[in-house]
């Protein structure tokens, strides 16, 4: 049911691979809100996935762009907005990916080209992407931009191995930028750490379906799924949040403020 939370805004997307990503339910839920966006992947992402599905769905257009590459941000930002006929008002960072996860590399013994190239893609993108649409004035005042983070950047996930460290930098960029974009142009910038959620990327960590379930059982109001958090991100691109930013936002149903359950507790009682 749409409350036109987003009627008349515009945005860009970052990252729909398939229908089990976030932001392919962040661009649903924008569209049922009432908002015109475009979508944009890297190039092989956009091989590998079903973008151009949700863009027929949704009646946005696909504008392929590396987020680690400037010419083509900038490309994406002018693109976007004679697409969209004005600046941007809301953006969603939904960008992660470790070689060095992939490659099954433990984290003593990490590749640092690999490691370099998971600072890029899954935090550094988010400066370059900032830094291109602050140096185009793209962004109307009081606009939003969220980027999806995960509470390993504070807490150890053994399994997790660089991602975290990349998840704890692009907190710090929201931070940061959310500084300097706040007093330029009102634009505010928000993480939001979301529970362990099915994705093609999350599937591809060590553990990751035990851990979902220890998550589940330690969370108060269990994992939060993949519609919840775009729910989330929409009322964060919505001016009823217009004085968040440069916040780490847990959406993870308590598990970032919980110990222990007395579901856990009962798991160890027998032994």
């Amino acid at each position: 049911m749409s409350n036109h939370l987003l009627k008349g805004k515009r945005g860009i997307i970052f990252g729909a691979l398939n229908n089990q990503s976030i932001a392919w339910k962040v661009a649903q839920r924008a569209h049922e809100e009432g908002a015109t966006f475009v979508l944009t992947n890297a190039p092989i992402a956009m091989r590998m996935g079903e973008i151009n599905e949700l863009a027929a769905e949704t009646g946005s257009q696909v504008i392929a762009a590396d987020a680690t590459n400037i010419a083509d941000l900038e490309n994406l930002v002018t693109k976007a907005q004679e697409i969209l006929g004005g600046k941007i008002d809301f953006v969603l960072h939904s960008i992660g990916m470790s070689p060095n996860v992939r490659k099954g590399k433990h984290y003593t013994e990490n590749d640092y080209n690999y490691y370099g190239q998971t600072m890029d893609v899954s935090a550094m993108s988010l400066h370059k992407t900032l830094a291109t649409l602050y140096k185009h004035d793209a962004m109307n005042e009081w606009g939003s931009v969220v980027a999806l983070s995960y509470i390993a950047a504070q807490r150890i996930f053994p399994d997790y191995n660089d991602m975290a460290d990349a998840k704890s930098l692009l907190e710090s960029i929201a931070r940061s930028f959310g500084y300097h974009y706040g007093i330029k142009k009102k634009v505010r910038i928000n993480t939001i750490s979301q529970s362990p959620t099915v994705t093609t990327a999350g599937q591809g960590i060590k553990g990751f379906t035990e851990f979902i379930n220890f998550s589940e059982q330690m969370s108060p109001l269990g994992n939060a799924s993949a519609i919840a958090c775009a729910d989330y991100c929409i009322s964060m691109f919505s001016d009823l949040t217009k004085y968040v930013t440069m916040q780490n936002l847990f959406h993870d149903g308590g598990f970032s403020n919980t110990g222990v359950t007395q579901q856990v507790i009962e798991r160890f009682g027998d032994q």
